[in-house]
């Protein structure tokens, strides 16, 4: 297991240069001045090639991502070119919120996604089947950012229960997490559904009803055991993406985390920003999947990594 998880820290290098190397070249290509949006449009053209210097963007591009490189070697993504903060600094900064926001929404999304999937799949083509379904092709269906304004409107300006964005509080997070959950659940209990039905048809769970076990004790301990791994695929994905900022309802609710920092950054073409969130971004979802093998050992144990 341990030379397992050597190999697989040592796979993220290469993995993380060709990152590195396709974001650094696509920022380029974007149309815009990044000298001109930070310098202003009402600045002169001896202010804007200053800044252009200051960047270093008068270079040939192969010698600035030789630069980038280098630092990258050291651990250091750099200065924001808006704020002139390290990069680390305002990322670490903002990563407690988005991690806060993943957890709590992919826990809600487990809480109700699995018992809804497993529901499901006990009770096929019935009307709880219908609505299960039903319920998750509209979670799947619905704009995050539609349904994020909607709970502002009900729960925060028609019935003034909950704040409308921001951070300080637990009720805070209560919005944005339930709008995150609400598409994510839908994900969960389809999974669940699919692998519970063909999981309960299979020989060993009709022996396990022959010996006169419980069907509770079928169902949670046969059954849902062995359908787990799909499901935690899922949710693993999931998890991934969320913890790389959920952009749209960050923006909506106001909540300072990474993905509407990577925003403002792509807006105001702050090229270190914009490299150095991503990249941590995928450093987390590598070791996220990476998790998630570990985790698929764990559950079951004919799962070997020599």
């Amino acid at each position: 297991m341990l030379q397992y998880i050597i190999k697989r820290l040592l796979s993220t290098i290469p993995v993380l240069l060709g990152i590195s190397l396709l974001l650094f070249f696509m920022l380029r290509m974007l149309p815009g001045d990044p000298a001109q949006v930070l310098a202003g449009q009402m600045a002169s053209p001896e202010e804007v090639e200053n800044i252009r210097n200051q960047l270093g963007l008068n270079e040939p591009i192969y010698v600035q991502y030789g630069k980038f490189l280098t630092r990258l070697v050291q651990f250091d993504l750099g200065r924001s070119a808006r704020t002139q903060n390290p990069v680390t600094q305002e990322v670490w900064a903002r990563l407690p919120n988005t991690m806060l926001l993943a957890v709590v929404a992919i826990s809600l999304a487990c809480l109700f996604g699995i018992p809804a999937g497993i529901i499901s799949a006990v009770r096929p083509y019935t009307w709880m089947d219908y609505l299960v379904t039903s319920a998750a092709l509209f979670g799947i269906s619905m704009p995050v950012f539609w349904l994020g304004l909607m709970l502002v409107v009900i729960f925060s300006v028609i019935l003034h229960w909950l704040p409308a964005g921001g951070t300080g509080s637990w009720q805070h997070v209560v919005l944005p997490s339930v709008t995150l959950a609400s598409f994510v659940v839908a994900f969960i209990a389809r999974m669940t559904r699919s692998t519970m039905i063909e999981v309960l048809s299979q020989d060993y769970t009709t022996t396990a009803r022959s010996k006169g076990l419980k069907e509770r004790v079928v169902i949670i301990k046969h059954a849902l055991k062995n359908a787990l791994i799909p499901i935690i695929t899922v949710v693993g994905l999931q998890f991934g993406l969320l913890l790389g900022g959920a952009v749209l309802t960050e923006t909506v609710f106001a909540w300072p985390g990474i993905g509407r920092l990577i925003v403002d950054s792509i807006l105001a073409r702050d090229y270190p920003m914009i490299q150095g969130t991503i990249l941590i971004f995928g450093l987390l979802y590598i070791m996220v999947n990476l998790a998630v093998d570990l985790i698929y050992a764990y559950v079951d144990p004919r799962i070997h990594y020599d």
